[in-house]
């Protein structure tokens, strides 16, 4: 039986550090605030020339060497995003051409903070059907070019960045053991960007309205997190033979240190079992879980044969978990 096994991983943080300081200055807000609600005290901001596709280039190549492969032995490459270069082509087509992956083909996966594991459980399905043997999966934001900073509410959560994951046909052991995916587009309103679409398209009424931004309900949002990441976490354990107590490290979407504490009290796991760098970087959606997952494996802490859950929610409504034994 042919396994998707997690063969390298990489990450890209924008070089400019935007702090709770500073956002004190930008919006009726302050340091402790923040930290209180969110548990973030700093987001990394794009460069005004860089765009996702150069985020995820960056990470991609770290994924690359990390591999120890070429951008020529890639067969597909998918960039999850909710933020694009542009409406089309494809993000991960320009990525394709900028890494040299010419025997590759690339397309977008939409499903925003859970994209990353929509686009892996899609790398999975094809590696597994012996259709392709590796596959580079990224998943890249920059969401400060959507952020209305005037809403307090909204701009102190988010940040730029990208992580990405070389996956690789394996007959052995370890790699992705399942993924599960869930949606529900009835609660589409709780996180969603209204304009720049067809429903509004760019125009001066539409900026006026300023219906590019991101728009959230973040109470609402926060009780249906909690309880769907809760849920797909013991959805993966259960359909592998799993407990709890068997876990080596919780990955989860980064999006607010109070949702993971919650999740991590509900499932009975310790804190210091939950890889957390939101207090770094902030939320950067598609891109959380592949730079946590980065940031644990540079550092030592996922070694060959840990166990790791992923759990991420998002836009959508999406929600979805992978188990990975690394």
């Amino acid at each position: 039986m042919l396994r998707s096994r997690l063969i390298g991983t990489g990450s890209y943080l924008p070089a400019r550090v935007l702090t709770n300081s500073e956002l004190e200055r930008m919006v009726e807000t302050s340091d402790d605030w923040i930290v209180e609600r969110t548990g973030i005290r700093e987001r990394r901001i794009a460069a005004p020339d860089e765009a996702t596709s150069d985020l995820s280039v960056a990470a991609g190549q770290r994924a690359l060497e990390a591999a120890g492969i070429r951008a020529t032995d890639l067969d597909l490459i998918l960039v999850a995003t909710a933020t694009p270069d542009m409406l089309f082509p494809a993000t991960a087509c320009l990525v394709q051409a900028q890494l040299g992956a010419t025997k590759a083909f690339a397309f977008d996966v939409s499903a925003a903070c859970t994209g990353f594991l929509y686009a892996l459980s899609v790398a999975d399905q094809y590696v597994k059907s012996g259709a392709l043997r590796t596959v580079l999966v990224i998943g890249a934001e920059v969401l400060s070019r959507v952020v209305d900073w005037s809403d307090r509410g909204t701009c102190i959560l988010f940040g730029d960045g990208a992580g990405a994951v070389v996956v690789r046909a394996d007959a052995g052991e370890r790699g992705v053991l399942s993924t599960h995916l869930h949606a529900d587009g009835a609660l589409w309103d709780f996180i969603h960007v209204p304009g720049g679409g067809s429903r509004h398209p760019p125009s001066d009424a539409m900026l006026q309205q300023r219906l590019q931004f991101i728009r959230m309900k973040g109470s609402e949002t926060f009780k249906v997190a909690v309880r769907a990441l809760e849920d797909t976490a013991l959805e993966a354990l259960k359909a592998n033979g799993f407990a709890v107590t068997d876990v080596d490290w919780l990955i989860p979407h980064q999006a607010n240190r109070r949702i993971l504490e919650a999740v991590a009290a509900r499932l009975g796991l310790p804190a210091e079992r939950v890889v957390m760098n939101l207090a770094r970087v902030g939320n950067t959606s598609a891109a959380s879980i592949p730079i946590a997952l980065d940031e644990a494996v540079r550092d030592g802490r996922v070694t060959p044969g840990s166990l790791l859950v992923f759990a991420a929610f998002g836009a959508g409504l999406t929600w979805g978990s992978a188990l990975v034994r690394w």
